[in-house]
């Protein structure tokens, strides 16, 4: 009897033995199956979404089988893991165990959007337009109706949202990446007012923006842009009129085409610094680190003049006739690529990265 019992038990032991043999053969053979794909695939995974239904989900398209040992992998091993909603990226070289690494690392799929330097407001609402991953809310808004969204009644946007690359995730709110951009101008500014140099001849932050975005306006040569505040100081402290063109030609709007007039000079409008003394009520562009510490750090010198060469770069000069030879050897004999300020850049190229 003890015999019978005794290989009753075994048997017993021996069955369970393969059983948990077979379950760990089929989980492994589950957890290593390449992903049944033929190029990269996006798996949406929307807030709400569990493993057990994506196992499921996947199974039914065909890109694995054996959705139970991993719904049983996961319950086993990760049930305390939090998956991230987002897209995630599948290639074909894959496997089901890789897959799951990156539900577990949260690696969604990126995206980025690029804020250049120097661009208007007009230009930054036209990129967050035409980008299908960002979630569109102020389509159709003013831009005061903007500023309001973003809690600041009142401002002028010009200016006010930092030039850099932002990555997010698709589904982001255009009204998000503002705040990111607007926050991080805010956090830049700050920084470099509580170091700039002494007896500058703006009553605050805002004036020094206003000044950067002349500044970014002006000069594509990043040397160049300390030079280029040196004089624009120096004008403020004579009580000269600043009278650079950018800000004529922000003032012009659409009207202006390509190329401004004497006329265009003449004519008044709140930021036609040929007419009006001091600084344009507003910035003129979107402003980068470099032109806000150079309109916080100008370079001393004589220079008050200066006139493009027409390669982006200038020549200065401390003398109205010194300055009078420059104007007619580098803008009287104009070449047919002849730019009297930095080329117009255009946003690099949407990307998407895993992250």
């Amino acid at each position: 009897m003890i015999r019978k019992l005794t290989f009753a038990f075994l048997g017993a032991v021996l069955v369970a033995a393969l059983a948990l043999g077979l379950a760990a053969w089929k989980l492994h053979a589950a957890l290593e199956q390449p992903l049944q794909l033929s190029e990269a695939h996006t798996l949406e995974v929307r807030s709400g979404d569990t493993p057990s239904g994506l196992f499921q989900r996947l199974e039914r398209e065909g890109t694995l089988s054996d959705s139970f040992w991993l719904r049983l992998y996961w319950r086993l091993n990760l049930s305390g893991q939090t998956l991230h909603s987002g897209e995630y990226r599948l290639q074909p070289a894959m496997t089901a165990r890789d897959m799951i690494g990156l539900w577990q690392r949260g690696e969604v799929v990126q995206y980025a959007m690029t804020i250049v330097e120097g661009w208007s407001f007009r230009q930054v609402r036209v990129a967050l337009e035409t980008m299908p991953t960002i979630q569109q809310t102020i389509t159709g808004l003013s831009d005061d109706e903007v500023m309001e969204r973003l809690g600041h009644p009142g401002l002028h946007p010009e200016g006010r949202f930092f030039p850099d690359t932002y990555s997010f995730t698709r589904g982001v709110t255009d009204l998000d990446l503002l705040k990111r951009a607007f926050t991080r101008l805010e956090t830049v500014l700050a920084q470099e007012w509580q170091q700039r140099s002494e007896g500058l001849p703006y009553q605050d932050p805002y004036e020094a923006l206003i000044m950067a975005s002349i500044i970014e306006k002006e000069t594509g040569v990043p040397s160049e842009r300390g030079e280029i505040a040196g004089v624009f100081v120096r004008r403020l402290e004579r009580g000269m009129l600043l009278q650079t063109d950018p800000t004529v030609i922000y003032g012009m709007g659409e009207r202006y085409k390509g190329r401004i007039t004497r006329n265009d000079l003449r004519r008044p409008t709140p930021y036609n610094t040929y007419t009006n003394s001091g600084l344009p009520p507003t910035p003129i562009a979107m402003v980068g680190r470099e032109a806000i510490h150079a309109a916080l750090h100008p370079v001393d010198g004589k220079s008050l003049y200066f006139v493009a060469r027409g390669d982006g770069s200038h020549v200065f000069s401390e003398s109205l006739s010194e300055h009078n030879r420059a104007v007619r050897e580098y803008q009287l004999k104009r070449r047919a690529d002849y730019r009297s300020s930095p080329p117009p850049q255009q946003a690099p190229a949407p990307t998407e990265t895993n992250q």
